[in-house]
């Protein structure tokens, strides 16, 4: 992200009305290997071929802000891995983290791994470390710190129905369990932090809380994730929850998170009247209907209606309900960008 990308995103997120609105995108390898014409364990394995697709998306797209940018990443084996999870890679598939824990008894005997240390974590933080000046030479710089949340890791050491039904059947186990992962998350943000003094916004990615119901939300995901919220003083928290359910919007500011990325079932207007005015919202164009399956006329559609239907447009972010997906053409990511400069402009 170059500095003038991030003060535009510190003005967005300050408040500020910036025209043209700002576009942006969460991109990782579900959508940069394919569109690169590598594969997806190629772009995990080769730093050379890591850095040199991250050069080209932002050369191809120097309008777009790409979050986190140049995010060093495993797919969702980066955090379980640490915790012990057997990871497969296939060559050109998203990875699979296998489950650690078999029984909620097991949680007991768990120990909170060292993020400095254990897993792939020490792989993402010496890709970064290795990459950095080359990064920082073209304008760059490592803005965020970033991890999956503590009920998303968690979910992949139990099991996703067994931590959704542990909520119910074993609190004591499962409040257990998110203490030290919640633990962990926190050290893993900081020492990223601690490495580049560059960083000053944080990213957490967790699909599970949109799972969770309303009670058990103030229970088992409020507290452990308002400490995240409030784990390094930076001036942007973006919090990525594209799960279908409209409970996570009315906790963001008590969590924390300023910025919010969510399911494009739910339109802009329903988060906004529950989020409030403080936050801002990255979205919310559907980013497999229309991104990656639509045509460009229909891009442009969806922004044009995307923007008729927010009477007031700060604190607000054009992007797709969720991460960038597989397969979107680089003219349809054109055509957003064209459609969003002609629509504020012309208003």
């Amino acid at each position: 992200m170059t500095d003038k990308q991030w003060n535009d995103l510190l003005k967005v997120v300050s408040g500020e009305l910036l025209r043209p609105i700002p576009v942006g995108f969460i991109i990782d390898s579900p959508w940069l290997p394919g569109w690169a014409g590598i594969t997806i364990l190629d772009y995990y394995t080769s730093e050379r071929m890591w850095l040199e697709t991250n050069f080209r998306v932002v050369q191809r797209f120097p309008e777009v802000i790409f979050l986190p940018g140049f995010w060093s990443e495993f797919g969702m084996c980066t955090e379980p891995a640490a915790w012990g999870a057997r990871c497969i890679w296939p060559e050109d598939e998203f990875p699979i983290a296998e489950r650690v824990i078999h029984d909620y008894s097991e949680i007991d005997r768990l120990k909170k791994p060292n993020c400095r240390t254990d897993g792939l974590c020490p792989f993402v933080v010496k890709r970064l470390l290795h990459r950095q000046e080359m990064i920082e030479r073209e304008g760059h710089a490592i803005r965020f710190a970033v991890s999956r949340g503590p009920m998303n890791i968690s979910s992949f050491l139990l099991g996703h129905s067994e931590l959704l039904n542990g909520l119910k059947t074993h609190p004591r186990q499962i409040h257990k369990l998110l203490r030290m992962v919640t633990d962990f998350v926190v050290e893993w943000l900081q020492w990223q932090a601690t490495l580049f003094p560059s960083i000053g916004g944080v990213m957490i990615l967790d699909d599970v809380i949109g799972m969770v119901r309303d009670g058990e939300f103030e229970e088992f995901v409020l507290p452990y994730f308002t400490e995240l919220g409030h784990a390094l003083d930076v001036p942007v928290k973006i919090l990525h929850n594209d799960c279908y359910g409209l409970l996570v919007a009315k906790h963001l500011t008590k969590m924390g998170f300023n910025v919010y990325n969510f399911s494009h079932e739910h339109s802009l207007v329903e988060v906004r009247a529950l989020a409030g005015p403080e936050v801002t919202l990255l979205g919310n164009i559907p980013p497999r209907e229309v991104l990656a399956q639509g045509t460009p006329d229909d891009v442009r559609e969806a922004v044009r209606k995307a923007l008729e239907s927010m009477p007031d447009h700060r604190r607000w972010i054009l992007s797709c309900g969720g991460g960038m997906p597989p397969n979107v053409p680089t003219q349809n990511v054109d055509a957003f960008y064209e459609a969003a400069v002609a629509a504020t402009k012309s208003g």
